[in-house]
């Protein structure tokens, strides 16, 4: 974002702690897409992608996340969009990809302060005024579950807080955010160049089919909660308007009716016109005492255990699971939800060009989703995880998960196997 005039984002002070970053990677320069966009763009287009989804940086925008819009930094979001345009590609455009500016955390307290949900409003009505003669397609959040549990409550992701009632006060202002940004959106974005029937707004996330490791009551009640966090603590207040009342016992402890406000929840029901949701696989859980490895990431919980499955799995060591697809879309499709996407779906393989594995992958979840359609869900789209080997997070370069390969020294694109496979069914309508 320095060459653009922009701030920093909880992301790059959390990248300077020593071991945050598998390897001590940082994602300051990523993979130089803001040097190499116009090429990105172009490669995109030989290879027939219809849509990019993409995340605009709030910090690059409103450097510390307050203020005026910073011009040098919305110029190069909107020389993107133009040139996606021009090259026929419609662009869906996410408001919050987990980068939230520095001064917001350190000042405001981040998330689980509710002034952060009434700046992110403010900062969705920069853009939207900015770009919304041109986009059309909208995301406020994406993965609200990662910001929440995994910052607040894990530590394993920015800001690396491990404060369970944070956790659970950061999911309800992240909701809240999402809410108030719809307002601001349908106030302030026409779509009118990007030739649309008409402005599509979203949230994006990223629910997981809970399995229940075990006969004993104490393991299907860590399916309850488990369920709860991953699943319905974001479809209920969105779709209807209200948490699920087991879930408000099992966080009264941890403070969140103080943080939930009379009129909340009808603003983050606020109708919207498409919901996102990203892939990887099922949660198998069970009761272990005293928890397992990833027990910080259920805030008011003291015993889940996530199981690894027998069968393959990706290089990143996450289970394959196609079935598991089709099962997350019919459990959102039970909530007669607005138009559906998958928004991410994809693995990470260390196979540099001939990625055999991947391709397999892809295309039996491509056939998941495919047995959905015929099961009257209505799916929309599906974009895989992710074009470039990209900085994943707290994993750093370790896991690439993209189709096109990238040199992370020179920053050279070479499509692999997978892209040349994903060509052919974007131009075919066909998996095989």
């Amino acid at each position: 974002m320095e060459l653009d005039g922009g701030g920093r984002s909880i992301w790059d002070d959390f990248a300077t702690v020593p071991g945050a970053i598998r390897g001590g990677d940082s994602g300051a320069r990523g993979v130089d897409h803001r040097r190499r966009w116009e090429e990105d763009v172009d490669l995109m287009a030989a290879l027939g992608v219809g849509a990019y989804r993409f995340s605009i940086a709030w910090p690059r925008v409103q450097p510390g996340g307050t203020g005026p819009v910073n011009e040098r930094g919305m110029d190069f979001y909107r020389a993107l969009v133009d040139r996606l345009l021009a090259r026929g590609i419609t662009p869906i455009a996410t408001l919050y990809h987990w980068d939230l500016p520095s001064e917001l955390e350190t000042a405001l307290g981040g998330w689980p302060s509710r002034d952060v949900a009434l700046r992110f409003a403010d900062y969705a009505v920069l853009v939207g005024a900015a770009l919304g003669d041109r986009v059309a397609h909208w995301r406020t959040i994406n993965e609200p579950w990662c910001s929440a549990m995994l910052g607040y409550a894990a530590g394993i992701h920015a800001p690396g807080r491990r404060s369970p009632s944070d956790a659970v006060a950061a999911a309800h202002h992240l909701l809240l955010g999402h809410g108030l940004a719809v307002a601001a959106l349908r106030s302030s974005v026409s779509g009118v160049s990007a030739g649309a029937s008409g402005v599509e707004i979203g949230l994006t996330i990223n629910p997981y089919p809970v399995v229940t490791v075990g006969r004993s009551e104490a393991d299907a009640d860590v399916a309850r909660r488990v369920d709860g966090i991953a699943n319905r603590l974001w479809l209920d207040p969105v779709l209807r308007g209200a948490y699920p009342s087991d879930l408000l016992d099992d966080f009264e402890p941890l403070g969140f009716s103080d943080v939930v406000l009379a009129g909340d929840l009808d603003v983050i029901s606020a109708p919207i016109d498409a919901l996102g949701l990203n892939y990887y696989r099922r949660h198998h859980v069970r009761s272990l005492p005293g928890g397992g490895r990833d027990a910080a990431q259920w805030p008011g919980t003291s015993d889940v255990d996530l199981v690894e499955p027998e069968g393959p799995h990706t290089d990143g060591g996450w289970a394959i699971e196609p079935d598991g697809l089709s099962e997350t879309l019919a459990m959102v499709a039970a909530y007669d939800p607005p138009a559906l996407y998958v928004e991410e779906c994809g693995a990470a393989f260390d196979e540099p060009f001939d990625d055999a594995q991947r391709v397999a992958f892809l295309r039996d979840h491509l056939r998941a989703a495919h047995r959905s359609l015929a099961g009257e869900v209505d799916l929309r789209g599906w974009f895989v995880w992710t074009f470039f080997d990209n900085f994943e997070w707290a994993e750093g370069f370790a896991h690439r998960f993209g189709i096109v390969h990238v040199d992370h020294d020179t920053f050279a694109r070479t499509p692999k196997a997978s892209a040349r496979w994903y060509a052919d069914v974007m131009r075919t309508g066909r998996v095989d």
